[in-house]
C-alpha cells in the first residue's frame, strides 16, 4: 500500500519552494516531493526529514548535510541566515560596517559565499570575500586586521563529505557565544522567503596583502634558531596544503613533503572514511609517507586547516600521532618557556587533561578552564599566550588570531621539534621529561555515532536519572555541569570523565582521564596509568549502551 503524504508536509514543502532561489535545490526537493505523491517508500519521511524543523544556529553556527529543504544547507538556506545575521549587526549598532566572507572547498561552498556576500552587500554592509578557498584561521584573522564588524566561513570543518557549514565570528574575532545565537536565530525567524531577500552582486575581493600579512605573522613565531628537520604533511584533502607550505618555508622550513593524494582540495574526501585526523585511518598515508621519507616530524590539518595533529617516530621506525593533550603540553611548555609576558595566562577545557595546570603553576603562570569550544578558550582572559582543547584545536598565536590555528600550531611544533632535534631529543623525550616532573597524564576518548541526532541527549539523560556508583570496578562520584553546560562528570581516585553531546555532530563523546604519580622512572608509572585506563574505557563502554 503506498504511503500517504500528509497534507501540512505537503503544504509546507510547496511554501518552501515557492521562495526557493536555487534551481539545482529547487528540481531535488520538487521531486521528492512528487516521489513522495505517488507513495514511493521512504519518500515520505525523506521529506519530512527535510522540512520538519531547520538547522538551528548555535554557537557553531550552522552544520548540515547539503541538501534542499529548510533542514540542510543550501543557498535558500544560507539567504535566509545572512539575512538574519545582518539584522542582528544593525540591531548592535555596526549597520554598514565591514564583514568579511571566507569559504573552504566543500560542496556548495563557493556559492554559498557568494550567497552570503551578496545579501549583506545588498543590506548595505562593507561586504569582501577572501580570495578563493583559505583556511579559517586566515578569516578569523582578517577580521581583526581589517577591522571588520564580523566575519562567515562557510565551512563544515572536519565533517563528514556531504556536510557544510556557516561559521560566524563577532568583532573580536572570535566565534560568537550566548546569548548572539539566540538573538541571530530569532532574526532568521523573522526572514521572508529566500526569494524575497535582496541580493547585490559585484562584492570586492581581499587583496593578496592580507595572506601575507598573516603569514608574516606565523613566521615570526618560532623562537629557536634551528630549522634541521624534515617535516611530511597532509591537508587531508582541504585548504591548508598551500599555505602550511608557505608558512613553514617563511619561518625557515624548506624540507617539507606532501601526501600528494591529499594535497588539493577535494570535498569528496576520497583516500579517507572521515576527514578528521582524530578518526582511524585519517593519517594511514601520512605516516607511510614519514616513514618513506624518513621524516622527522609528521603535520596534519583537517579540512579547514583549524586543527592540527602532529606524528612522531617511536622505536623500531615506527609511528604514531600524538592525542590532542600531549600536543597541547608540550606547546604548552614550550609558549611558557619562551613567552615574554609578564603575566601569562594559558587555558584548556573541562574536558582536556589538567596537566597544563600543572605546567602553568611551575612557570609561575595564570591557568583557566573554560567549557568547550574556542568560542570560550579566546576570552579566557586577558594576557591569554596559549590554548588548546584535546580535539586538536590550538591556538599559539592568540595575539592575532582568537581562534584555533593548525597552520600557526604547525609551525611552532615543527620550531619545537626542531630545537629537541638540535638537543639530540625528540617530542616523546620532552614528554616523558614532563611525566617525571608532573606524574603521568594519560587521556583517551570514547566516541559514540548515531543516525539519530536525538539518541545522546537521551543516553545523557539515562545516566542522569541513574548514575553509575561505579566505573570498572572503581567507585565514583558523579557531578551534573548543568546548567553551566550539558555535561556530566564523574570522579574517582586519580581519575576523572567527561560525558557530553558533541556540539557539532550526532555524537555522544566521554573523555578519560587518569593520573599517576612518578616516584621512580616514568615507564612503570606510565604502564601502571595505561592498565587504570583501559580498565575505566571498558567499563565506560558497557556502561553506554546499556543507557539506551
Amino acid at each position: 500500500m503506498p504511503e500517504r503524504l500528509d497534507p501540512g508536509l505537503r503544504d509546507r514543502t510547496v511554501a518552501w519552494l515557492a521562495g526557493e532561489v536555487d534551481e539545482d535545490s529547487r528540481e531535488e526537493l520538487g521531486e521528492l516531493l512528487d516521489r513522495a505523491d505517488r507513495g514511493e517508500p521512504g519518500a515520505a519521511a525523506e521529506l519530512a526529514d527535510r522540512m520538519t524543523g531547520s538547522l538551528t544556529f548555535g554557537t557553531a553556527g550552522l552544520r548540515g548535510p547539503v541538501r534542499a529543504g529548510p533542514n540542510g544547507m543550501n543557498t535558500a538556506v544560507v539567504v535566509r541566515t545572512t539575512a538574519g545575521v545582518a539584522e542582528w549587526l544593525t540591531a548592535h549598532g555596526r549597520a554598514g560596517q565591514l564583514v568579511v566572507i571566507g569559504r573552504d572547498g566543500r560542496h556548495g561552498s563557493e556559492r554559498f559565499a557568494a550567497a552570503a556576500a551578496e545579501v549583506l552587500h545588498a543590506a548595505g554592509f562593507d561586504a569582501r570575500t577572501l580570495p578563493g578557498p583559505l583556511p579559517t584561521p586566515v578569516l578569523a584573522y582578517a577580521v581583526g586586521h581589517l577591522g571588520a564588524a564580523a566575519g562567515i566561513q562557510i565551512t563544515a570543518s572536519h565533517n563528514p563529505p556531504a556536510d557544510n557549514g556557516y561559521k560566524l565570528y563577532d568583532h573580536t574575532g572570535a566565534q560568537i557565544v550566548p546569548p548572539s545565537d539566540e538573538e541571530i536565530e530569532a532574526a532568521i525567524g523573522r526572514a521572508p522567503g529566500a526569494k524575497e531577500i535582496a541580493r547585490k552582486p559585484g562584492v570586492p575581493v581581499v587583496g593578496p596583502e592580507l595572506l601575507e600579512s598573516y603569514l608574516a605573522k606565523v613566521a615570526a613565531l618560532p623562537h629557536g634558531k634551528s630549522r634541521e628537520l624534515r617535516i611530511a604533511a597532509t591537508a587531508l584533502h582541504g585548504v591548508g596544503a598551500e599555505v602550511l607550505i608557505e608558512a613553514l618555508r617563511g619561518a625557515g622550513f624548506t624540507d617539507v613533503h606532501l601526501v600528494a593524494r591529499q594535497s588539493k582540495p577535494d570535498p569528496d574526501f576520497p583516500t579517507v572514511s572521515f576527514p578528521n585526523p582524530e578518526e582511524p585511518g585519517a593519517t594511514d598515508l601520512l605516516l607511510a609517507l614519514a616513514a618513506e621519507v624518513g621524516a622527522d616530524l609528521a603535520i596534519a590539518l583537517d579540512p579547514d586547516a583549524d586543527r592540527c595533529a602532529v606524528g612522531v617516530p617511536g622505536p623500531g621506525g615506527s609511528w604514531r600521532m600524538l592525542r590532542g593533550d600531549e600536543t597541547g603540553a608540550l606547546l604548552g611548555e614550550h609558549v611558557l618557556s619562551t613567552t615574554d609576558s609578564e603575566n601569562p595566562l594559558v587555558a584548556t577545557t573541562i574536558v582536556s587533561s589538567s596537566l597544563l595546570g600543572e605546567i602553568a603553576a611551575a612557570h609561575g603562570a595564570r591557568y583557566a578552564e573554560t567549557l568547550t569550544g574556542f568560542k570560550w578558550l579566546a576570552r579566557a582572559g586577558e594576557g591569554l599566550v596559549f590554548a588548546y582543547e584535546e580535539a586538536l584545536g590550538l591556538c599559539v598565536n592568540p595575539d592575532f588570531v582568537h581562534d584555533k590555528d593548525g597552520i600557526a600550531a604547525a609551525v611552532v611544533a615543527c620550531d619545537l621539534a626542531a630545537t629537541a632535534k638540535a638537543a639530540g631529543r625528540s617530542l616523546l623525550d620532552l614528554l616523558d621529561d614532563l611525566a617525571g616532573r608532573h606524574g603521568v597524564y594519560l587521556t583517551d576518548q570514547l566516541s559514540l555515532r548515531f543516525p539519530d541526532a536525538r539518541v545522546p541527549a537521551r543516553l545523557l539523560a539515562g545516566l542522569r536519572a541513574e548514575p553509575p556508583a561505579e566505573l570498572g570496578g572503581f567507585p565514583v562520584r558523579t557531578e551534573d555541569l548543568l546548567p553551566r553546560t550539558d555535561a556530566l562528570r564523574l570522579t574517582g581516585d586519580g581519575f576523572r570523565v567527561v560525558i557530553r553531546p558533541s556540539g557539532t555532530e550526532p555524537k555522544l563523546k566521554a573523555y578519560l582521564q587518569v593520573t599517576e604519580p612518578v616516584p621512580d622512572a616514568v615507564e612503570p608509572a606510565r604502564k601502571k596509568a595505561a592498565e587504570r585506563l583501559a580498565v575505566l574505557r571498558a567499563g565506560l563502554a558497557a556502561l553506554l549502551p546499556a543507557t539506551r
